[in-house]
């Protein structure tokens, strides 16, 4: 078991009801990343049903809960043959935090019948770079978790030179060797810096609804991740990322509705 396998452990306490402790090692300058919240949730969803991936989940983020115990509550909807549906809820002290759907089925790895290219040809890995260690009292514990490559483009807004468009992308792994998974996938979806960045804005951006859908099981090695936006009005961004695997395989994709930081 490797340390985000323990990090996002559910253990059952009943048939609806798991026990979790959230690592404060996924912690983004004090809340935790919303893609390790969502693989939190996803370990219990898929427990309790009879079908192993969780191939679409859709959460709402009522409140930005923090590191320790907390619990993650199931309410199956309905199972059919090839699918089954639950609402999931992570509650902490009493309060709810998420509350999610999920739809769970079985992936099987069969070859698609059709399967657009890449949304943006990344360079090649040995090109790309890596973001600044953060500072040890910033509270950046996220970084420590995985690798990121970044198209050095979409890091302009480090050094005061942003694109002026809303995107980031890199390649993706964890820092402790593993092969990605579901799990890593609900992680990868969330790991890049905000698109806004490149937009010229700074500052937390808190995700207010995140839909993901896993499409394939991961080959080995690294994952690519190409983020965009559409629009930025009002305090309010759209944020869709496409998760690639080694193998050049659209795995995963994500659309998430997120504030725009302050600061």
């Amino acid at each position: 078991m490797t340390k985000f396998d323990e990090a996002t452990q559910a253990i059952r306490v009943d048939d609806n009801t798991y026990d979790v402790c959230l690592d404060p090692g996924y912690a983004i300058g004090g809340p935790l990343n919303g893609g390790y919240l969502m693989a939190v949730i996803l370990r219990a969803a898929v427990d309790a049903s009879p079908f192993a991936h969780p191939v679409s989940t859709t959460a709402q983020f009522l409140k930005a809960p923090v590191a320790g115990p907390a619990q993650v509550r199931v309410e199956p909807l309905k199972a059919g043959r090839t699918a089954a549906f639950a609402r999931v809820r992570l509650v902490q002290d009493g309060v709810a935090q998420i509350e999610g759907l999920v739809t769970t089925a079985t992936l099987d790895g069969a070859e698609p019948l059709y399967a657009e290219g890449p949304a943006h040809e990344m360079p090649p890995i040995e090109d790309c770079a890596k973001l600044p260690d953060p500072k040890p009292e910033s509270g950046m514990n996220l970084n420590a978790q995985m690798e990121l490559l970044f198209d050095p483009p979409t890091i302009g807004w480090l050094t005061g030179r942003p694109t002026g468009r809303p995107e980031s992308r890199a390649y993706f792994r964890m820092a402790e060797p593993q092969d990605p998974d579901p799990y890593v996938l609900a992680l990868a979806v969330d790991a890049l810096p905000p698109v806004v960045f490149s937009a010229g804005a700074r500052g937390w951006a808190p995700t207010v609804d995140l839909t993901w859908h896993l499409r394939a099981l991961p080959a080995p090695g690294w994952l690519t991740l190409l983020g965009s936006g559409r629009l930025i009005s009002d305090g309010w961004f759209d944020e869709e990322v496409e998760v690639r695997d080694r193998a050049g395989r659209l795995v995963a994709q994500a659309r998430q509705l997120a504030r725009v930081g302050r600061g």
